[in-house]
Formats: structure tokens, C-alpha cells, sequence
């Protein structure tokens, strides 16, 4: 049994890694079904016990497949997803969180995961238009009606996480943590710890950036998500491959993976952060995993951090920047 983590006063207990299963909907290039599916359930068997997905990754192919995946297992899972995007004719279109389409949206996402209860219900991302306040407090009616257990916010600034943590507890916020994207430390990070309140860090290993296997955005197609990544651009892409191969060279010495090492420092930032990093393969589940065992020194861990100190380009280009909220 892998170890386990508590997010937020109320006390959700997780394994220490989780798994981002976006990848799974050919949003970080085609997927195989079959590996998976496998990949899920060999993740159950290893001890990971937290699955996180969405209804707008796909769009809702995700959570379809791990409610096909997950049947016969709901006991054993905590299953987090995510709403707040406008969904047309299968494309996402803009966000919204109005009260009637949260309502709807969550009676989707039970459908289709084949659930009674949402563990972890996220706003995926902060509507502009309707208050926090309107958000969370229909988010709360769908806890007192049993059909969540939990609630979070998904890359919100500090003063809507305040003001929806003073409408109902917020478990966990789920936001992009790794070494080469720390925005979160002068301010999030302190507050989420005064109010007791978990951080969920997607993209623990930068988009494969910090695990090795990233490319340049050119040589993705256009249907990656990573295609548009201006870390991943042009003299970007050279200047972060150089901070990274300082990560490339400790792993070495250790006999581990970059990937195993950089996901090992997300860990040694605290017992209330459980990564979520995405694969669609179980060989890098199971390298994942492993990182748990990894223990760093405070040498190694300033060694890391300094040498990712100074990362080249902005960690998403303009429109998807938009939408994150601080």
C-alpha cells in the first residue's frame, strides 16, 4: 500500500501521487485505449488511489473512460473532476460557472464516470461573470444533497480562494507546481497552509520538459496541447534545456529518472501537496510511483531549485493565460 496523504482540515486522504488522466483523451498526442485502461488499473494495483479528470477533456471521453476502467473499483478510488467550461457541439467554447450549468454539468460528469458521488468537485476555472460566492454556495448544495463529498478551485488567485473558502471549505486547489513553475510560493502557497487548505500540483514534471521527453512545440501537431507552449519554442527551448540538464546529470549519478527526481522534489515541498502527474502508459505510472521512495537532500534540493531558477518564456501563450486567474 502506497502511502497516503490529507488534503484540507476535513482531512480527504489520498495516496501521495495521483494520476492525471487528460493524456488519455489525445490531448498530449493519440492514445491507446487499451494501455489506458491499463494503465488505470495497474495504477489501482500499485496503491494510487486518486484519479483526476474533467468533463471538458475530450470533451467528455475522459470521464467515460474511467467510469468503463473504474467499475467494480468505486470503493477503493477518489475520483476528481472538474467543471466550468462552455461545452458546444463537442467543442469547448469559452467558460462559465452560472449556477443552472454547474447543477447540469455535475449531473453529466455522475453519468458518465457511473457514480453516485464526486469525491472532488473543482471550478476549473474562475468565472468572471458570476461571484465566487454564487459558485461555491451551488457547489455546497450539491455536497448537502450527498452528490460531493469534497470541493476545490482549480488556478485561482488568492482573494476568490478566500472568499470561497469563507462560503464552504475548500479541500484543495489544484494548480501547475513543479520546479520550473513555482508562481505559486510568494503567496498562494503560504495561504493555502494558513487556511488549511491542500494543493493539488498538475504538471509536476513540466510537460514532460523535466522528465526528458519533451520536444520542441514545432514538432508536436497542432492537436497537442504542448504545440503552443512558448517554453518549448525557439531559443526558449534551448535556454531550458540547458537549466534542465543539471536535473538530467543528479538523476544520473542517483541511477533515476529526471522525471523521478523532479517529481521527488514536488513531494519534499510538503505532506499537503499530492502531485497529480499525467501518463497514459503503464511504464511511466510505475516510474511515478516509484519517486515516492526518493529522498532528497537539502543540498540536493537547492542544487535543483537554483539551477531551474530563471526559466525562458511564459508557462502558457496569451489566450490560455487569460483564463487563469491571480
Amino acid at each position: 500500500m502506497l502511502t497516503t496523504r490529507k488534503l484540507g482540515k476535513a482531512g480527504l486522504e489520498v495516496s501521495a501521487v495521483g494520476l492525471g488522466c487528460m493524456g488519455m483523451s489525445h490531448l498530449y498526442g493519440q492514445a491507446d485505449e487499451g494501455e489506458s485502461i491499463s494503465t488505470l488499473h495497474r495504477a489501482i494495483e500499485l496503491g494510487v488511489t486518486f484519479f483526476d479528470t474533467a468533463e471538458v477533456y475530450g470533451p467528455y471521453h475522459n470521464e467515460e473512460l474511467l467510469g468503463r476502467a473504474l467499475k467494480g473499483h468505486r470503493d477503493q478510488v477518489v475520483i476528481a473532476t472538474k467543471f466550468g467550461f462552455q461545452i458546444e457541439n463537442n467543442q469547448m467554447i469559452g467558460i462559465t460557472s452560472r449556477p443552472p450549468h454547474v447543477k447540469a454539468a455535475v449531473e453529466g460528469s455522475l453519468r458518465r464516470l457511473g457514480t453516485d458521488y464526486i469525491d472532488l468537485l473543482y471550478q476549473h476555472r474562475i468565472d468572471p461573470a458570476v461571484p465566487i460566492e454564487d459558485v461555491v454556495g451551488v457547489m455546497g448544495d450539491l455536497v448537502r444533497e450527498g452528490k460531493v463529498r469534497f470541493l476545490g478551485l482549480s488556478e485561482a488567485g488568492a482573494a476568490n480562494i478566500r472568499k470561497a473558502h469563507a462560503t464552504h471549505p475548500i479541500t484543495a486547489l489544484q494548480s501547475e507546481y513543479s520546479l520550473w513553475e513555482r508562481n505559486l510560493e510568494p503567496e498562494i502557497m503560504p495561504m493555502l497552509r494558513e487556511l488549511g487548505i491542500g494543493l493539488v500540483p498538475f504538471s509536476p514534471l513540466g510537460r514532460g520538459f523535466l522528465s526528458g521527453t519533451a520536444k520542441r512545440a514545432e514538432d508536436y501537431p497542432p492537436s497537442d496541447f504542448r504545440h503552443q507552449d512558448p517554453r518549448l519554442q525557439g531559443a526558449n527551448f534551448d535556454a531550458n534545456m540547458q537549466a534542465a540538464s543539471v536535473v538530467k546529470n543528479m538523476a544520473t549519478e542517483r541511477g533515476v529518472t529526471p522525471g523521478q527526481l523532479a517529481l521527488a522534489w514536488v513531494l519534499h515541498k510538503g505532506d499537503d501537496i499530492v502531485p497529480i502527474p499525467g501518463t497514459k502508459r503503464r511504464s511511466f505510472l510505475e516510474q511515478n510511483v516509484a519517486a515516492m521512495e526518493i529522498t532528497l537532500s537539502a543540498a540536493e534540493i537547492e542544487q535543483m531549485e537554483s539551477s531551474l531558477a530563471n526559466i525562458a518564456g511564459p508557462r502558457y501563450n496569451e489566450q490560455r493565460m487569460a483564463s487563469v486567474d491571480r
